[in-house]
């Protein structure tokens, strides 16, 4: 038993002239079997190069015919191309091809396209079926811990998309993200296709639809200046940023996170990596929004989940600035009732307005403590819901996110700043049509400040230690 295996470039008359011939002989014997293997022209040669050196064949042209020798074992016999083919034809079944040269050409043609349509089809199925790829960056933080199951669990990139999960840290940390990868293989979460280390840098971020920047660096001004901190901060984000650039997929989300220095990390990516989206890096806010709510739950005595429209604006591991003038209130418990979608603003509710002046605007610090000390569950939540609203939508809640300014709310452009924005349809757009008082006007003057000097530190600090990078 032997079946003839053929494969030649698909645009070639002699691969189509032998083919033809190799169907009609088996439709006509029964005991000839032939397997095709068609090659687009691009890949041909390397793929000729390849099964030559293999079987140790020599051979250089299109179409390549051998026989697989099915009882035997061991390496096929090469009959050779298309005149050999002929000849074997002839030889053992009496069988001739009297094809013309134009229908060779025609057949050719034919078969080129077939099997563009084939190509086309197979990566249309293949982009169905392939996991999205997340990758973790500074993984060995506690907030990864918490964030995998709830990127696995379905609730942020849908029920029916699998994601495999690669974690990224130095070499200090292996046994760490070891530890994580085996606890999450362990929990057999049904969409999470797999969970890899990484400690190597050369292969980070391949195909990357979207990456998580957790990175931070522990702050102590007595032993360290801001500055200083600045520069380690840029110079992670200037060898990310390459890396992304190079080997994430062109459409790849970037989120940056953490304790310190969210939205400098956000503008750093976006200084060195260029190329990369300038909608598609943001900073997270989500943290800040969640802890303002619910102290104002509480002072309310209602579902955390009622207040709305709470604005984190500047920077948000920074200085920022908590704002509530639009700020709603859904489902409060009080004499006048309405459908679930009756609101009311919030400051409306709240009758002591010298608890709003001189306790809770004045307790950014308290909750600036209470934010800092979330090292983990919080800000990992907040990282799954932005994620979540970006594929999924927030119709008409307003999120508090750090992006890329273009001026709006006379934002100085070219920073990174918290400001109010709507997801719909796979983007965000920012909610321009908010008034903003003059007072917050003027605290977005010196929250800006504080970005662009941030960012033109960081940018200093690189350049001073790589001028002719910097060139």
């Amino acid at each position: 038993a032997a079946v003839v295996m053929f494969t030649g470039k698909a645009n070639c008359p002699y691969y189509a002239k032998a083919e033809l011939l190799a169907d009609y002989l088996q439709t006509n014997l029964p005991d000839f079997r032939v397997h095709k293997i068609t090659q687009h022209p691009d890949k041909w040669e390397q793929w000729l190069n390849d099964i030559c050196e293999t079987n140790g064949w020599e051979h250089r042209h299109s179409p390549i015919i051998w026989r697989e020798l099915l009882d035997r074992g061991g390496k096929g016999q090469l009959l050779g191309g298309l005149n050999d083919f002929l000849e074997y034809a002839q030889q053992y079944y009496g069988i001739t091809s009297m094809m013309l040269s134009e229908e060779m050409l025609d057949i050719a043609e034919e078969n080129l396209q077939a099997h563009l349509e084939i190509v086309k089809e197979d990566e249309e199925i293949k982009s169905l079926i392939k996991p999205m790829q997340i990758w973790i960056t500074g993984a060995s933080v506690p907030i990864c811990y918490h964030l995998i199951p709830l990127l696995a669990n379905g609730e942020v990139f849908g029920m029916t998309t699998e994601i495999s999960i690669h974690l990224l840290d130095t070499d200090q940390f292996k046994e760490i993200l070891r530890g994580v990868v085996m606890e999450a293989e362990d929990m057999a979460f049904p969409l999470l296709r797999s969970i890899s280390e990484h400690t190597e840098l050369d292969q980070a971020f391949i195909d990357a639809d979207v990456v998580i920047v957790l990175d931070d660096v522990l702050l102590n001004l007595e032993v360290q200046s801001l500055e200083s901190y600045i520069r380690e901060v840029s110079e992670i984000c200037q060898v990310y940023a390459p890396l992304i650039e190079k080997n994430a997929k062109s459409e790849v989300k970037v989120v940056s996170s953490g304790k310190t220095f969210v939205n400098l990390k956000a503008t750093m990516l976006r200084s060195y990596g260029p190329s990369i989206k300038p909608e598609n890096i943001v900073a997270i806010a989500t943290s800040w929004e969640s802890a303002a709510k619910a102290m104002l739950a509480r002072r309310l005595n209602t579902n955390t989940a009622g207040v709305k429209d709470v604005i984190v604006w500047g920077n948000i591991t920074g200085s920022n600035y908590i704002d509530l003038s639009h700020a709603k209130l859904y489902g409060y418990d009080c004499a006048i009732r309405g459908p679930p979608n009756f609101q009311r603003p919030l400051l409306n509710m709240i009758y002591d307005s010298e608890w709003i002046h001189s306790e809770f605007l004045s307790a950014q610090s308290t909750l600036s403590s209470r934010v800092s000390r979330c090292t983990a569950m919080s800000p990992a939540h907040a990282v799954a819901t932005v994620l979540r609203y970006w594929y999924h939508g927030s119709p008409e809640e307003i999120i508090s996110l750090g992006i890329l300014s273009e001026g709006q709310f006379c934002i100085p452009e070219g920073i990174i700043c918290s400001m109010p924005v709507r997801f719909q349809n796979g983007n965000w757009e920012v909610v321009t049509e908010l008034e903003i008082s003059e007072t917050t006007e003027k605290v977005l003057e010196r929250l800006s400040h504080e970005l662009v000097q941030e960012k033109l530190v960081g940018l200093k600090e690189i350049n001073e230690m790589h001028p002719y990078e910097a060139e």
